[in-house]
């Protein structure tokens, strides 16, 4: 295995589609390749500002293939945690497009029982690991100072809350899913197709997860919209900046933890 070149372990970040993952490799320096896993292709990085070292892989759309990709990761690398990046639709109207989203915990909400009174819900959660979540939420403490410092300053801004992960891409503003969300998920603020599958891989492997997520639509059949004008590129900035773009960020996330 050609593993990390420092002594800490490495943090991996995973994604789920290309324009994700560009983005993230976009700000890692002294890119490399060790040997494909089981297949699969890794790119370990550099971050900026002594933070350490990334592991990036693309796990495509879906919770099966994330978990699979995910426990290779971690199996292979042993990293001080696990990050899933990327978008999400929105499901709750507080949101903005752009607005990121980090995971309290994670509900596969497809869990259920067909009685004779009808489908019962039973929910698999995950919840966010403590250390992590307390370090997210000093970073987004920061954003909004330095937001609040700048006159007339607009951007993203940072929610902390449930997201809902599931087999079934959201585009129709009226839906039999739609409405199983609302009747047994109504606190969740965003929608994807992954986050429990890493979340599995993650409590399994005793690897702590984080799963940071940007709105780029808003799950109600205007996605070809906002895809035209490229709102997942824009978005997955965000969410990736929040992570490890920020020079002070990195060491923030490894701090928290005790990593450095």
């Amino acid at each position: 295995m050609t593993g990390p070149r420092t002594s800490r372990p490495p943090i991996v970040i995973l994604t789920a589609l290309e324009v994700e993952y560009a983005a993230v490799r976009a700000t890692l320096a002294d890119l490399r390749q060790p040997p494909p896993v089981s297949g699969t292709r890794f790119e370990i990085g550099s971050l900026g500002g002594g933070a350490g070292e990334v592991v990036l892989a693309l796990t495509s759309a879906g919770n099966h293939g994330s978990a699979v990709i995910a426990e290779r990761a971690i199996r292979e690398f042993t990293p001080a945690a696990v990050l899933f990046v990327g978008v999400a639709g929105r499901l709750h109207p507080g949101l903005a497009l752009g607005d990121v989203v980090v995971a309290t915990h994670v509900y596969a909400y497809h869990g259920a029982a067909a009685r004779t009174g009808g489908l019962k819900s039973r929910p698999r959660v995950w919840e966010l690991d403590h250390g992590i979540d307390q370090a997210a939420r000093q970073i987004a403490r920061r954003v909004d100072r330095a937001r609040n410092l700048r006159v007339g300053a607009e951007g993203p801004r940072v929610h902390f809350g449930p997201v809902a992960s599931g087999e079934v891409l959201h585009d129709a503003k009226v839906s039999q899913p739609l409405r199983w969300l609302r009747e047994h998920y109504d606190d969740a603020l965003a929608i994807e197709m992954e986050a429990a599958g890493v979340a599995k891989a993650g409590h399994l492997s005793a690897a702590p997860v984080a799963v940071v997520r940007t709105i780029s639509d808003f799950a109600d059949g205007t996605k070809s919209g906002t895809d035209g004008e490229h709102w997942q590129a824009k978005a997955v900035r965000n969410a990736d900046g929040g992570v490890h773009n920020d020079q002070r960020t990195g060491p923030a996330w490894r701090e928290e933890r005790g990593w450095s």
